[in-house]
């Protein structure tokens, strides 16, 4: 099993998802371009919004797409609109461009206070994208689901587009798409298509879907195969999943560790590069050192 220590490089590091040996603290107001844990809730039960919020989540998804029944949409972008409203901040995920819904999610949510930014279900175009954003109001951040073959393969395009603030990965819709299975090398393809046009586009790692279920053992697993494949977020339908998915996506303790020590030794010889993998190894040093500044996470004694 791949670790979190590959998404910084050979560090020489164990290559075990790192448990660590006490939860990393509530960080609030983690940016949105770093966010681990994407905490989707259903738009239908406003009363549980604000738990969301004080939960541990990155970041919080009000969900009025695939989470509420067609009969009840209005009521929930209603009550997502009111409770951003009163105070509220949270991301929306509003309904595919080519549904009738989507028109009346962005000419509602238009504007308003709270809302972080979109994710917009479903995407397939580049064009998608760019309209959603000019609706809105040409500055929310619009995140793109991408859930379907078409979706992935048009991802470079997506990732491009104005607009465009990361890629996020439908899994359950996308295995429905394509009658693929929901392994890890059935899941390669999709998930390297949105690491690369990520890079392509150049924004943010791109975040992957949920790990249905409670048993945090093999959400463990999951989130340690999202990070191998050079994703950086994560979906999840509890709250409590929150917690585990930051902890595997966030620099392991021995990592910082590492990257402290060849700092040191870095900055202690006036930072004279000696051969060709001091370049890889600093730039490897200083997102780490960035991350763990972020995450609050402390280097191992």
């Amino acid at each position: 099993m791949s670790s979190a220590t590959d998404a910084y490089g050979d560090t020489g590091l164990s290559d075990q998802a790192h448990p660590l040996t006490s939860p990393l603290p509530r960080i609030r107001n983690v940016p949105a371009e770093i966010a681990r844990s994407w905490l989707l809730v259903p738009a239908t039960q406003p009363e549980t919004f604000d738990a969301a919020v004080a939960s541990r989540a990155d970041a919080v998804v009000l969900d009025i797409e695939d989470a509420v029944d067609p009969s009840h949409k209005s009521s929930a972008r209603n009550d997502v609109i009111q409770w951003l409203r009163n105070g509220g901040e949270a991301w929306v995920r509003i309904n595919d461009a080519s549904s009738d819904f989507w028109a009346d999610d962005v000419a509602g949510l238009r504007g308003t206070p709270g809302l972080q930014g979109v994710m917009l279900a479903k995407t397939e175009s580049a064009a998608q994208v760019k309209e959603t954003f000019h609706r809105l109001d040409g500055k929310t951040r619009v995140l793109a689901l991408v859930e379907s073959a078409v979706g992935i393969e048009e991802a470079n395009n997506i990732a491009r587009a104005e607009g465009a603030f990361r890629l996020a990965f439908g899994s359950g819709d996308f295995r429905r798409d394509t009658g693929m299975a929901a392994d890890r090398e059935a899941m390669a393809y999709p998930r390297a298509k949105l690491v690369v046009a990520s890079r392509v586009g150049n924004l943010p790692g791109p975040i992957d879907g949920p790990t249905v279920g409670t048993n945090h053992p093999i959400l463990r697993e999951q989130s340690a195969i999202t990070v191998a494949m050079g994703m950086t977020g994560k979906l999840c339908l509890q709250a409590d999943q929150s917690t585990v998915i930051n902890e595997v996506i966030s620099p392991a303790p021995s990592d910082v560790a590492w990257a402290t020590d060849f700092m040191a030794d870095f900055n202690a010889r006036g930072g004279v590069i000696r051969d060709g993998s001091d370049l890889p190894r600093l730039g490897r040093a200083e997102k780490i050192m960035k991350l763990a500044v972020a995450f609050g996470v402390q280097p191992a004694s």
